[in-house]
């Protein structure tokens, strides 16, 4: 019976980090949309603004900023992933970002089910647990009977 708890104990473990990685792999996917959603304001910020010419701070790391002027913000670079940026036009650049919006969102809502799934099967093994030490529930709080 010892080596069947440890093993359960080691499976409930595994489910654990798990769930773990998912749920953080979850938050970066959020943080993603984030960027995007962001950029997307800018765009329409610069569409709505009209001018060719741009004044900007670029971060050139550990919190290290420039100040660049760009004379043409008609068009931008994208990241599309895997280091590679494209560019776009603003109108070609927001349809992408709406793209990618939505492809994040679909991955994010599967993440979230593959949590939920790690998260009965924990149940599940806790439940073999406390079957395998002969453990019952937290007992409730007995009601006096009136006869």
């Amino acid at each position: 019976m010892c080596a069947t708890f440890s093993r359960m104990c080691t499976i409930c473990i595994d489910f654990l980090c798990s769930d773990r990685r998912v749920l953080e792999q979850r938050d970066g996917v959020y943080e993603k949309i984030a960027q995007y959603l962001q950029l997307k304001n800018t765009i329409e910020s610069l569409k709505e603004s009209e001018t060719k010419g741009l004044k900007t701070e670029i971060d050139l790391g550990c919190n290290f900023y420039v100040q660049a002027h760009v004379e043409d913000s008609s068009k931008i670079f994208v990241a599309v992933g895997y280091g590679f940026f494209v560019e776009l036009t603003h109108s070609e650049a927001l349809k992408f970002i709406e793209k990618k919006t939505n492809q994040l969102t679909v991955h994010t809502e599967v993440l979230t089910k593959d949590a939920a799934k790690i998260k009965a099967n924990i149940r599940m093994v806790l439940e073999g647990l406390r079957e395998l030490q002969s453990l019952t529930d937290v007992p409730e709080k007995r009601m006096r009977d009136a006869l």
